[in-house]
């Protein structure tokens, strides 16, 4: 821990830390500013009051959350946000986020319409679409969401058929792509219902024993209680 020096008394106490000879023969040199603290004396406090630039509430009495910085929003959130709600699958395709220079989105010309020269079909498309068309053509969200969303139907439609006839000519020819992502689903969950199937008869055949057991001695209790009554019965009575 430092010591705690007052601003009033910075120039008292350098003063006397150059009068004071620690080594002989050694002269302390003054720092560099100390003529001009002599010339001119600081105030009581040296510290800078910060003034709250961010926004707080009209009632709020006393600033809050000074020094944590504000969300930041884009006008593009609220698009995308609409956008994978009412189609939240376009979230499962695969993406590839790398750029050339960081500089890709200035290449695009979205006046063209989705469909852009290096750049796959994807929501983030749409988005940007949609936005163009409210900045430029002046157009309401819902219409320009519209407008956007049947462009990128129609294109995405395109894909799959092209994709479809591409896999037919290429088995047609004796290509073999495996197995496809229903297969290996249908796969996984008939392993996990062969497991159920199993856990399921180790319970049923718990139970049925528990079952068993229980019935036995029930049994054995009504025997129990039926000789009894038969050896009373059969005592004399005195």
């Amino acid at each position: 821990m430092g010591r705690q020096i007052r601003p009033a008394r910075v120039f008292k106490t350098v003063t006397q830390e150059l009068t004071h000879e620690v080594l002989a023969g050694h002269v302390a040199a003054p720092p560099p500013w100390y003529q001009v603290l002599s010339d001119i004396p600081p105030a009581e406090s040296i510290i800078r009051t910060v003034n709250p630039y961010h926004q707080t509430k009209r009632k709020a009495t006393k600033p809050r959350d000074i020094y944590r910085p504000q969300n930041i929003k884009y006008p593009e959130d609220r698009l995308r946000a609409t956008f994978y709600k009412d189609h939240p699958w376009e979230l499962a395709r695969p993406r590839v986020v790398i750029e050339s220079d960081g500089k890709d989105a200035r290449y695009c010309d979205w006046s063209k319409g989705l469909r852009q020269h290096g750049v796959a079909l994807t929501g983030e498309c749409v988005v940007q679409r949609q936005l163009y068309l409210m900045q430029t053509e002046r157009m309401g969200r819902t219409k320009a969401y519209d407008k956007v969303r049947r462009e990128f139907y129609r294109l995405r439609q395109a894909e799959e058929v092209e994709n479809r006839v591409a896999i037919e000519e290429a088995k047609y020819v004796g290509a073999y792509f495996g197995k496809t992502r229903l297969d290996v689903g249908m796969q996984l969950e008939d392993q996990e219902f062969e497991k159920w199937k199993i856990w399921a008869g180790k319970e049923k055949a718990k139970r049925e024993l528990r079952h068993n057991e229980d019935i036995g001695m029930f049994g054995a209790e009504v025997e129990e209680v039926e000789e009894a009554l038969t050896i009373e019965e059969a005592a004399p009575v005195s």
